[in-house]
């Protein structure tokens, strides 16, 4: 794998961990609560402590998460035709790997998007 292979995808594969974290942090909770399974979340935050930290601190969480989706979606736009290498193994490992990038990517979107509903958008709603 060469290192353009690398870089395409070591962007999209951050942006997805912190998209989980704005997805733990608030979603969960809130989807947990919904579905009547408080004692579930209350052993999930004795054994788990860190996530009172995570929605204490949800607006920070939120501005990182976003802002490397940003630079994430920056960083595909600007090598969207950015050359695979000559020899037909690695272009076709390069191909693939902007497909799999594509996804992680548009993942990453979708679990932020589900985040921040439950974080901003469903407390007001109830």
């Amino acid at each position: 794998m060469s290192l353009t292979s690398k870089k395409d995808l070591i962007l999209p594969i951050f942006s997805l961990f912190t998209s989980f974290g704005t997805l733990i942090c608030c979603a969960l909770p809130a989807l947990l609560v919904t579905i009547g399974s408080g004692a579930v979340l209350v052993g999930l935050i004795s054994n788990f402590p860190q996530l009172l930290f995570l929605s204490k601190y949800k607006a920070f969480v939120f501005s990182i998460a976003g802002i490397l989706i940003l630079v994430g979606g920056i960083f595909r736009w600007v090598n969207r035709n950015a050359p695979c290498p000559i020899d037909p193994v690695q272009a076709k490992l390069c191909s693939r790997i902007r497909i799999i990038s594509k996804y992680i990517y548009i993942g990453s979107i979708i679990l932020f998007l589900i985040g921040a509903f439950f974080a901003f958008i469903a407390p007001r709603l109830i």
